[in-house]
């Protein structure tokens, strides 16, 4: 017997993961490496 709702809520499901997951990319915007001096002004700050 075909059981529509159990293959709908499967595909429910995978759809809403992988648009989570797609989602959860990160940072939006191009990908930089921060200067060194900078991170050296952010690790005094911390310390003080």
């Amino acid at each position: 017997m075909f059981c529509w709702s159990r293959y709908l809520l499967w595909l429910v499901i995978l759809v809403l993961g992988t648009s989570s997951m797609l989602s959860a990319c990160g940072q939006k915007g191009p990908l930089y490496l921060p200067d060194p001096a900078t991170e050296q002004q952010e690790k005094t700050k911390d310390k003080q």
